[in-house]
């Protein structure tokens, strides 16, 4: 029976499945069938498998009905990373031109694009599906040889980083390995270069001066995950504060490095012999950003947005109302539940969305309204209402801290009075507050009060009865939704987390519903700041 099984992987969004690709080699009208749905990337495959097995590996079996099925045959497939594991099972099945057997392919995962040559070249999602691998029981996988690192991140994983199709056929029949050209990595682009990934990596919140409401805001935002709006003139220094963000964000732990690490996979954005992302990532779109290179899409296979590869990091919008009303919108849902549902036609992909949010637009159009001394606004009321509009109803309701951001007068600088704090001390509070959220949701599929379910909230982690009497009277008075009260809620945890304090009482309240304000000209009171930090 000339019939041969080798298994790779099919990616649903950062979601792998093990995919059966079962190859029949047998007489009849000469040609190749590929089913199971596949796209057209694939249905390509026949020509390169059979080019890389006459240049590299034996005979194609020109003279037999080639067919190629990839089971499940109802889950939709697409991408060049099947190549190989069909090429192995052809081999295998074509009895007459190898000696290669399908019993030795048991047990092993294909991933990887064939060459003309023979060549193995590197795809996008190797670290996910590799994961999903090891879930499904497979303990060795081959990888294209710059992609070996990436796929080694998966604990009892063994791993075959190869070259060419050759090699890979050498390892299963236990018989010497070939020479191989190396695979030349892609050192990325030169202007990407000249930009540097560590750009940021000099910022310190030591060099803001004053801004102190406006830097125990960012603190509280970035202890608890709580999206975050600044809003002031131009120039009042809102990019400055969102870039040193990062500067006061932990380090992934090793089940957040996994998930973002495979993210970008997924995306294609991880380096050749990259290994876990250990930083908060940081991404920052353009206004004129579309919906699918922001939220997730594009065309053929569906990719994660900026806001899922900003997972766990930061997703900087600014000049918030200047973006595209659907990309507004659509920010409802990462939002509310840490994760993007995209659909294109049959396919649809969910990714983790579960981003430090951190919007910034000034008041008006011109950017001076209110705002810096000497400038003049020329905005109209129509003009203002219009760019504000963006800045209302469910977007409002979802953004837990509103803080305004003002100019900052000519004696607030650093010779008339103590030097700022640096990001370091910033830090050790924040990594502090984060320790007391794992302690308390250690049971929990969460791990900081933005992600708390206020159901879950309010029945196992209530706050002080007075507390709560303080915020149900802004409910009954109209200056709180249902939503709002909840962020609330998860507010007052942080504050609390923030400052040592066991469980929220009204002072970690009032606290909260001045951070939570919606009205921009309201800002965090001196005196609460100073109780906080006390």
């Amino acid at each position: 029976m000339a019939f041969a099984t080798a298994r790779s992987l099919a990616l649903k969004g950062a979601d792998g499945h093990v995919i059966d690709v079962q190859v029949d080699v047998s007489p009849g009208m000469v040609g190749t069938t590929l089913v199971g749905r596949v796209d057209r990337s694939l249905s390509e495959a026949r020509e390169r498998v059979r080019m890389a097995i006459n240049n590299d590996c034996g005979r194609w079996p020109a003279t037999k009905r080639v067919t190629v099925l990839l089971s499940p045959a109802d889950l939709p497939k697409g991408g060049t990373h099947y190549d190989l594991a069909i090429a192995v099972a052809v081999l295998a099945a074509d009895k007459q031109h190898t000696d290669l057997l399908p019993e030795q392919l048991a047990g092993w995962a294909f991933v990887g694009e064939l060459s003309v040559s023979g060549g193995l070249r590197p795809v996008p999602g190797v670290l996910p599906m590799v994961i999903a691998a090891a879930a499904h029981g497979i303990t060795r996988v081959f990888v294209p040889e710059p992609q070996a690192a990436e796929a080694a991140l998966v604990p009892g994983m063994t791993v075959f980083g190869v070259r060419s199709l050759a090699q890979v056929s050498a390892v299963l029949r236990g018989a010497e390995v070939p020479e191989a050209e190396p695979v030349v990595a892609s050192s990325g682009s030169p202007l990407a270069t000249w930009q540097g990934e560590d750009r940021l990596a000099d910022l310190d919140l030591r060099d803001l001066d004053g801004l102190e409401d406006v830097r125990y805001a960012v603190e509280v935002a970035a202890a608890g995950g709580h999206p975050l709006m600044l809003i002031g003139p131009r120039g009042t220094g809102k990019t400055s504060i969102a870039e040193r963000i990062p500067t006061i964000l932990p380090d992934l732990t090793d089940a957040q490095a996994l998930e973002v690490t495979a993210l970008h996979s997924v995306a294609g954005t991880l380096p050749d012999g990259c290994g876990l992302l250990r930083r908060p990532p940081w991404y920052a779109p353009h206004h004129s950003a579309s919906a699918a290179s922001v939220l997730g899409g594009g065309t053929g296979r569906v990719r994660p947005g900026q806001v899922s590869l900003a997972h766990h990091g930061v997703l900087f919008l600014d000049e918030f109302p200047h973006f595209r009303a659907d990309v507004v919108e659509a920010m409802r849902q990462p939002l509310e539940s840490g994760e993007v549902t995209i659909a294109r036609g049959e396919e649809s992909a969910t990714y983790p969305a579960r981003s430090l949010v951190v919007l910034a637009a000034n008041p008006c159009p011109c950017g001076n309204f209110h705002g810096m001394s000497g400038a003049t606004c020329e905005c109209t009321e129509v003009q203002r209402a219009h760019y504000r509009r963006k800045l209302t109803g469910p977007i409002v309701d979802r953004v837990d801290i509103w803080m305004e951001v003002r100019p900052q007068g000519r004696r607030r600088g650093r010779s008339f009075g103590p030097e700022p704090e640096s990001s370091a001390d910033v830090l050790v509070r924040v990594a502090e507050a984060r320790r007391r959220q794992a302690r308390r949701y250690r049971d929990c599929s969460w791990l900081l009060n933005a992600s708390c379910p206020g159901a879950v909230l309010a029945e196992r982690w209530p706050l002080d009865p007075d507390a709560q009497h303080a915020i149900d009277v802004q409910l009954a008075e109209g200056r709180l939704t249902r939503r709002g009260l909840t962020r609330v809620q998860r507010l007052a945890w942080t504050v609390a987390d923030c400052s040592g304090v066991v469980r929220p009482g009204v002072a970690e309240a009032e606290i909260a519903l001045a951070l939570r304000s919606d009205d921009p000209a309201r800002t965090l009171p001196a005196r609460v700041v100073a109780a906080a930090a006390s």
